[in-house]
């Protein structure tokens, strides 16, 4: 057995996302196999999911020692260029999605586009971000995405009736395609599709979400209770625009067995090179992911059959599968700097 690694996380903050979530399942599967990880961050303690790794808590990461680290890993772009300057040669970028691609950081992305040129190797969750990142970087590995053990499961209970249509997302970020998800939703009703709309956002709905076409709104939700939810749906809407870098809450539903209405972004085609565990529809188009959306409701054999295969897509998710990868990384990592 290799000698253990050494390796800090850089957490920007602890608040409930789906970056953070990941975060913390890869530094589990890595503490599941010996290795020592620290998550070092400027936010509050974190309640909403377990994980077995160290917490420091620093008001600056440059505060933080990283002179026993064998990593340091940068885990947004405003954490990467500090990890550099902590760690140098240690310091690795973790991305789960282009940044300078978001409409909220349009004015910042000279400085992000700065960040992704620093000599520091990229690891990348989706195998549709390496050819963005390597528009900055030619040192690019992929590792994938880990869906947490708790989604995944053999059988499915009988569908509710209505069917109970599952909504992801915080409608502030354009990039989750909310609306569209709404449209869609809207689009099925208009056509006499009876379904009950179930509504998870990590913040508070804005003012202009149709809440009346909602029945159910879940905010902020641990990950046991998203469990829950996710496990009492029948189908999964993710509206998602091409800027998203992976989509977690979908790979999840897969996980699931739950039947998944995707759009045709580069994050979500990149899953399988067989498009058929999923229905899918353009981005930016609710009309047509409402047709898709009544096409899935009037099919249960088609809902079957996603769940069959989706749940065959899902097992790549598995930790363990995605730690291969990554101790590999940092294993070879530490194999060349000690060469």
């Amino acid at each position: 057995m290799p000698e253990s690694l050494r390796i800090s996380y850089l957490v920007e903050d602890t608040a409930q996302s789906g970056g953070v979530r990941v975060q913390l399942a890869q530094a589990d599967a890595l503490i599941a196999r010996g290795h020592e990880v620290r998550l070092v961050t400027k936010g509050l303690p974190l309640t909403w999911r377990p994980t077995r790794a160290e917490w420091v808590y620093v008001d600056d990461f440059r505060q933080y020692d990283a002179t026993r680290d064998d990593f340091v890993v940068g885990t947004f772009w405003i954490t990467v260029p500090l990890a550099y300057q902590i760690a140098g040669a240690r310091a690795v970028h973790l991305c789960q999605g282009y940044e300078g691609a978001f409409s909220a950081y349009r004015k910042i992305r000279d400085d992000i586009d700065a960040a992704y040129r620093l000599p520091v190797p990229k690891v990348v969750v989706s195998k549709a971000l390496i050819p963005v990142v390597r528009q900055f970087a030619e040192d690019v590995t992929f590792i994938g995405q880990i869906v947490d053990d708790e989604f995944y499961r053999a059988l499915t209970p009988r569908e509710h009736d209505p069917l109970r249509v599952l909504l992801c997302g915080q409608s502030q970020g354009d990039m989750k395609g909310i609306d569209d998800g709404y449209g869609a939703v809207a689009h099925a009703r208009w056509f006499h599709q009876k379904v009950d709309l179930i509504r998870v956002s990590p913040w508070a709905p804005s003012r202009e979400e149709p809440l009346d076409d909602v029945q159910e709104f879940h905010v902020g939700l641990s990950t046991v209770e998203m469990t829950r939810v996710m496990h009492s749906s029948d189908v999964l809407i993710a509206p998602n625009h091409r800027e998203e870098g992976f989509g977690l809450p979908a790979a999840e539903a897969l996980a699931s067995g739950i039947p998944t209405l995707l759009t045709s972004i580069p994050s979500y085609l990149a899953w399988d090179d067989q498009h058929d565990y999923a229905l899918f529809a353009p981005e930016d188009n609710a009309v047509e992911l409402g047709e898709k959306l009544i096409e899935l409701i009037g099919d249960a054999g088609l809902r079957e059959r996603l769940r069959l295969r989706g749940r065959e897509v899902a097992e790549q998710w598995r930790a363990e599968n995605v730690a291969d990868r990554l101790e590999a990384f940092f294993l070879e990592r530490r194999r060349r700097a000690r060469a």
